[in-house]
């Protein structure tokens, strides 16, 4: 009693990161377009915080200190291999209540409680089978992520800084936390697992498996840049990509990661507040990395496309 609730909790934190990917997003489009960071002061430390890979040559030369706060970019599969570990396990863990029944394992209600969730509460719908769907739709998106960065990409020496890569770890542990602790810790028994199947459901992993498939592709695309015709790696330059989403965005790869969170929002049924809050976040953040990418390419290629927007289809 007289306790905020902890969806608005989590929803206040993640509304307040996607705030601050936004102001990074307004304060990047105030520079002037001819002005070139110099890498130093507090200029310079925004714009190695917000860049990485390709675009980090926008940073200027950056100071010898700023440069060993850098980790390589291929670093990224280190996001995959903790994403598909942890949130297999909250899976897991779900999956058990779900179908054998009983409750979350006693940290979890904890952690529950300690948010503000009352832990007497009940399922009110579909939310368990709606969560155990989300959080089976994360870990399967992390696993196709984490297959594409061993077998598919092919990375440059690219680098990130340490503190992009800090919070990439601590992202994917918030993101499948977040769906867990969006269901009540206490299950009803016995409820036929189907009846809980609604056609928001359905839509959302249509709309999941349609993203996918074009992220993948573009995925594709951009590795293929740098390979023969038989796959073997022949150059790490950068190059333009056409085919696919790229003959409208620069970025259709992000573009498409919106979509996969946006299908995630439908699955648990469009009134999770919390979770569109995630998606704001996958927004403003996707859209800073589109727009820093989309200057690099036509800062670099004279003739690229000028119908080509940044991140989305005819818009942005």
């Amino acid at each position: 009693r007289g306790r905020v609730s902890m969806p608005a909790v989590l929803g206040a934190a993640w509304a307040l990161l996607a705030a601050a990917f936004l102001a990074a997003l307004l304060l990047l489009r105030q520079r002037a377009p001819a002005r070139r960071p110099d890498g130093g002061g507090v200029s310079g430390l925004f714009q190695d915080l917000i860049r990485y890979g390709k675009t980090k040559r926008g940073c200027g030369q950056r100071p010898a200190w700023l440069r060993l706060l850098q980790v390589p970019k291929r670093w990224f599969t280190h996001f995959y291999v903790v994403s598909v570990l942890w949130n297999g396990f909250l899976l897991i863990w779900l999956f058990r209540a779900e179908f054998l029944g009983g409750s979350l394992p006693s940290w979890i209600q904890y952690v529950h409680c300690a948010l503000g969730r009352d832990p007497q509460s009940e399922d009110t719908g579909n939310e368990h089978f709606s969560a155990l769907l989300v959080l089976l739709l994360l870990w399967l998106h992390s696993c196709r992520r984490l297959a594409e960065c061993l077998w598919t990409s092919v990375f440059s020496n690219g680098v990130i800084h340490i503190v992009q890569y800090c919070f990439g770890l601590g992202y994917y542990i918030a993101v499948g936390s977040t769906v867990l602790c969006q269901v009540p810790t206490n299950f009803r028994n016995g409820k036929d697992l189907f009846v809980q199947i609604c056609w928001y459901h359905i839509v959302g992993v249509m709309t999941y498996i349609w993203a996918s498939l074009h992220q993948h592709r573009c995925l594709v695309i951009l590795a293929n840049l740098r390979k023969s015709k038989s796959g073997k790696v022949v150059s790490l330059r950068h190059s333009v990509p056409f085919g696919d989403w790229f003959e409208r965005v620069s970025c259709p790869h992000y573009f498409a990661e919106l979509l996969i969170y946006v299908s995630m929002a439908i699955t648990l049924g469009f009134h999770n507040v919390t979770w569109w809050c995630v998606v704001m976040y996958v927004l403003f953040n996707q859209a800073l990395a589109a727009v820093l990418c989309h200057d690099f390419y036509q800062e670099n290629f004279s003739s690229y496309p000028k119908h080509r927007k940044a991140f989305i289809p005819f818009f942005f």
